[in-house]
């Protein structure tokens, strides 16, 4: 029986979502179609009715996660985000450990570097997104020096989860998160 569009939509939806969770657990190279499509509870044979490529499925998985990642810093501090709720949010053990809900850039950046100029354009573009979040917390600054602290306190934050998440030390670990999160609230 075939599908309404309105079904075949929300299959999409589920796709894409699924998709993004699996690429950031596993890595995108490591997920294969038959893992995205095992996980949202369809079989490979569908994947085709909905995309034309693996390619096509990162970039859409990848604004997804992008997206999502934005309203959830920005729900951290409720109608009027503060620079506390964003980094104090970004910057803790949850979000580390947190590998196929958490923000996309720490977990696959080393492949999105390497992946199509369409997934690039897509990381970029939730990126920007992200840094006039934070620069939009620097109300009492010019515009230009805001976005440019954004652009600083984006990156350390990326980095530093990225970080926290690859050494091996449990304490060290916390270190970074900590001590990147005191350095951005307190410079």
């Amino acid at each position: 029986m075939k599908k309404s569009k309105l079904e075949a939509a929300e299959t999409r939806r589920r796709i894409v979502k699924t998709a993004a969770a699996e690429f950031r657990r596993n890595g995108i190279h490591a997920t294969g179609l038959s893992d995205v499509m095992a996980a949202a509870g369809l079989t490979h044979g569908g994947f085709y009715r909905h995309f034309g490529s693996k390619d096509q499925l990162v970039a859409e998985a990848c604004a997804a996660a992008m997206d999502e990642n934005i309203v959830t810093s920005a729900c951290y501090g409720a109608a009027n985000p503060s620079l506390e709720a964003i980094v104090t949010a970004y910057l803790c053990p949850d979000h580390r450990d947190n590998l196929s809900g958490g923000c996309l850039l720490p977990g696959l950046g080393t492949e999105l570097a390497r992946s199509d100029d369409k997934t690039r354009a897509v990381a970029t573009a939730g990126f920007i997104k992200f840094l006039d979040l934070i620069a939009e917390q620097y109300r009492r600054t010019k515009p230009k020096t805001a976005k440019a602290r954004a652009l600083v306190a984006a990156s350390a934050m990326i980095g530093a989860v990225m970080m926290s998440r690859i050494v091996t030390d449990p304490e060290l670990s916390a270190a970074i998160l900590r001590h990147t999160k005191e350095h951005l609230l307190n410079s």
